[in-house]
């Protein structure tokens, strides 16, 4: 709550007339004398006053031409102040300005543009107070003072409230995402900054502290570096390359491999045009980063890869910071990282990867969403209830060609969805003329082989009915591409996933946990401490190697997010 205060000019006005009672009173009470305004802080706070009013309601929209996005916010921070500035030092030193100007420019490493963030009518701002003291040895205008006051304020407040919760609102552009953001005070964050003249360090405070965050940071500037040097060369069309394969784009192949850093000198052939063993394992280095199959093979797949330009590179990386941005700050001592993007599930435990696993994640057409959760217990041999949307669009179609279809996979039918509906032979009823608007039956699968939720299911209830589960389609996961479920996430090492999450319980032994998931009855079991899962959608992120990874944008959600990014990018605030 802003401290009420009378206005700044009459409180001067009255301390100039009652200057020696005052004094004398002060110091019979025994009390210091405060400082008197500064020359310069003075006469700003006047026109700090005039700017954004007693009660803070009348600021104005724009200064010098720059919109100022905080002009709502602004008044109460200067209220909070008793409108003294916050910049405006006693001897014009500026130090506290100058040092967040430098580090304003460093947010281009976060993907920011310093410009949205009146870089340049501040630089040009402070250039105007170094030639009027320069020139004249009188005072510099008050307005000019409360000029770079204001727009160094709102640099640090815009600047800070897009490290913290991002530029973009990730719900505008990406309906799937239902995850909560941070919470900063903003204002707390520049006056600690104040305070200890260190405004850099609060400004980087307020990043993300992840260390992928700091890793992606790096990756942007290593792929800037590669934008300005031109990047690589395009990979010329043409049929796949391999291994003993002589052909002048082999030449190109080892350049672009060479620029991306998977080739290393040591590697290098004599012959340029020959696909050596050394360009077949730079290539397979090149595919895992990309998510590829690594097979050593320059197919179609590889090649769409490779045509994709260092710019490009640099924009995906830019919108992954962005991504980053929009997550909380805690994800929890230990958690469960599910990357769409990557089709992989990892546990993290105190910042380390103590377990990882391909998974199999939603289609295009029935995506998982983004959200975060908390797994609080699991169930072995578990039954399925087949979702109504699935059972008209999946299991009809399949009974209508297959009469043996639900037999065969160990279906039953009941004849509506109450708890105690009764059950019915699937034989009675005339498949063939249903639609699947009039479907009304309820389809359960009993715990068995041929679940298809496998032997367990991970559970962290949510608005989705979306879980971990394992598959009776173990081969899915040789493939690179996963994105086969209708939403769920299917996970690879489903005995490894029940051992972390039971081993607070030293009853839960890996024997078993084997034998409760071939069971035939479900078993369920509640842990002792629930584990925070965040369901992510990462296309680039620096990897354990060092080296940057990408991933194909499966669900498109990137070319909004760079619509998005661009346009804030444009230009200066205006």
């Amino acid at each position: 709550m802003p401290v009420q205060s009378s206005p700044a000019g009459t409180s001067s006005r009255l301390a100039s007339s009652a200057l020696p009672g005052l004094l004398a009173l002060l110091l019979s009470c025994g009390r210091p004398i405060p400082p008197a305004p500064a020359p310069a802080v003075e006469p700003t706070m006047a026109v700090l006053e005039t700017r954004v009013g007693p009660e803070g309601s009348d600021g104005p929209t724009f200064c010098r031409s720059d919109r100022l996005c905080g002009s709502e916010v602004l008044p109460a921070f200067y209220q909070g102040r008793q409108l003294r500035p916050a910049w405006i030092d006693e001897g014009l030193t500026l130090s506290d300005a100058k040092a967040f100007i430098d580090a304003l420019r460093l947010v281009s490493a976060d993907g920011l543009n310093p410009e949205n963030y009146h870089l340049s009518t501040l630089e040009s701002v402070l250039s105007e107070i170094r030639a009027a003291r320069a020139e004249t040895p009188g005072p510099v205008p008050p307005e000019t003072l409360a000029d770079l006051e204001m727009l160094l304020t709102d640099a640090f407040l815009l600047c800070g409230s897009h490290l913290v919760h991002g530029q973009v609102n990730p719900e505008t552009i990406e309906s799937e995402w239902f995850i909560k953001g941070r919470v900063e005070d903003l204002a707390a964050a520049l006056e600690k900054g104040l305070e200890t003249n260190d405004v850099p360090a609060a400004l980087d405070s307020l990043r993300p502290a992840h260390a992928v965050y700091r890793g992606l940071m790096r990756a942007f500037d290593e792929y800037r570096a590669l934008v300005r040097d031109g990047g690589w060369p395009a990979f010329p069309a043409g049929p796949k390359l391999s291994k003993g394969d002589r052909d002048p784009r082999v030449v190109s192949l080892r350049e672009i491999l060479t620029v991306m850093g998977d080739l290393p000198a040591a590697d290098m052939s004599g012959d340029p045009m020959l696909f050596d063993e050394g360009l077949e394992r730079a290539l397979k280095a090149f595919q895992f980063r990309h998510g590829l199959e690594p097979d050593g093979v320059a197919g179609t797949g590889t090649a769409s890869a490779l045509a994709v330009t260092a710019s490009d590179r640099l924009t995906q990386i830019r919108a992954n910071l962005e991504r980053w941005r929009w997550i909380t700050q805690d994800l929890g001592e230990r958690h469960i990282i599910v990357n769409v993007a990557d089709y992989r599930v990892a546990v993290v435990e105190s910042g380390r990867e103590v377990l990882s696993m391909p998974a199999i994640v939603g289609s295009a057409y029935r995506r998982t969403p983004d959200f975060s959760g908390r797994m609080s217990y699991l169930e072995f041999s578990p039954s399925w209830t087949v979702p109504p949307k699935l059972a008209r669009e999946d299991i009809l179609p399949r009974v209508q060609s297959d009469p043996l279809y639900l037999r065969k996979k160990g279906i039953r039918v009941f004849e509506d969805w109450t708890d105690d509906a009764r059950e019915i032979d699937p034989a009675d009823i005339d498949w063939p003329r249903m639609g699947a608007e009039a479907l009304n039956y309820k389809f359960r699968q009993d715990p068995g082989p041929q679940n298809s939720l496998g032997r367990v299911k991970f559970m962290f209830p949510n608005k989705f009915d979306v879980y971990l589960h394992d598959t009776p389609d173990r081969g899915l996961f040789r493939r690179a591409v996963r994105d086969l479920s209708s939403g769920c996430i299917r996970v690879e090492k489903p005995v490894e996933l029940a051992e972390y999450l039971l081993r607070d319980d030293p009853s839960w032994t890996r024997e078993r946990i084997v034998d409760a998931m071939g069971g035939r009855e479900t078993e369920v079991v509640t842990f002792k401490e629930a584990v925070s899962v965040h369901i992510i959608y990462w296309t680039a992120w620096l990897g354990e190697d060092g080296r940057v990874h990408f991933r194909q944008d499966v669900y498109l959600r990137d070319a909004a997010l760079y619509r998005a990014l661009d346009e804030l990018a444009a230009g200066p605030a205006g």
